[in-house]
């Protein structure tokens, strides 16, 4: 990982999200949760859902049973709006209630409810 991770160049001025989120302390569903992520193991519908609200990138980092979830989306971006909408889209619910069962929350939680705004703390300004 010391070799770090090529980012993209989406062309438009970005804002970044960070939220972080605890899965359930047993190797096995960490393990599947990893999996379940891995490309083409996530389900399109999913993958098509986080694009079609405005999101450019969206990277999951894991660290022991601690997860983090970078979102770079456009400027303009409305999280609130965007994240409500994406709660409607085709299999978004079942996707939510599948992977809960590996996280660190109540059955029928939210994705909202679930993953954490992280606060900024330190930046190497220009």
């Amino acid at each position: 990982m010391t070799e770090g991770y090529k980012q993209k160049s989406h062309g438009v001025p970005v804002r970044r999200y960070v939220q972080t989120m605890d899965l359930k302390d047993d190797p096995e569903l960490v393990a599947e949760y990893r999996r379940r992520h891995s490309e083409g193991q996530a389900w399109q519908e999913i993958i098509d859902g986080i694009r079609e609200v405005g999101i450019l990138e969206m990277e999951v980092y894991l660290s022991g049973t601690r997860l983090v979830m970078i979102v770079d989306a456009p400027e303009d971006f409305d999280w609130d709006a965007a994240m409500s909408r994406l709660a409607t889209l085709p299999r978004q619910q079942e996707w939510e209630e599948y992977m809960a069962m590996f996280q660190q929350c109540r059955a029928d939680a939210t994705s909202n409810e679930k993953w954490q705004m992280m606060d900024r703390i330190f930046r190497l300004y220009d």
